[in-house]
């Protein structure tokens, strides 16, 4: 990519606080719904569960449309840069990698998955000898396995291999 193109806009603050703004709207209306579904009178012995939360969710949907409004009255002169694309790339280097351990966590359990992450940070953006980068990632979970599961006797999510080694 171009020298050039790294110090470009790739978000706008208007974009970014209307991206916010809804989200959050979403996020009230979910929980406005939930909280009708839920009952959000008064019963006899007082209120029902969806009350307290109904008014949160209300007051989330409010504060979002005002920050959507806002954000669609700032004048162009003023909707400066929020993130440049060099600095969006970064983040994402950290964020996807990081959202696909998650994920991965779910399916293969936190050790096998902290393993390959910690040694794929040290090998993709720490430049280590994949001999390092193996080591570190295996020495970082046995030493989780023994704090957690030993000492602290609180089970961590476990995948197909530790159930294979009799550890699940």
């Amino acid at each position: 990519m171009a020298e050039g193109q790294e110090g470009r806009a790739a978000l706008r603050y208007r974009s970014a606080e209307l991206a916010v703004a809804g989200f959050f709207l979403a996020l009230g209306a979910v929980v406005i719904y939930d909280s009708v579904r839920l009952g959000t009178g008064w019963a006899d012995d007082g209120p029902r569960p969806g009350y307290f939360p109904f008014y949160v969710g209300l007051i989330i949907c409010v504060s979002a449309l005002v920050n959507a409004v806002r954000a669609l009255l700032v004048p162009a002169a003023k909707n400066k840069t929020f993130v440049e694309t060099g600095q969006l790339k970064m983040v994402l280097a950290v964020l996807v990698p990081t959202a696909l351990y998650v994920l991965a966590v779910t399916w293969i359990g936190i050790y096998v998955s902290s393993i390959a992450f910690i040694a794929f940070f040290m090998r993709w953006l720490g430049k280590y000898a994949w001999w390092k980068a193996a080591a570190v990632g295996i020495g970082a979970a046995v030493v989780f396995f023994v704090i957690f599961e030993k000492w602290f006797q609180i089970p961590l999510p476990k995948g197909p291999l530790e159930s294979l080694l009799g550890l699940g």
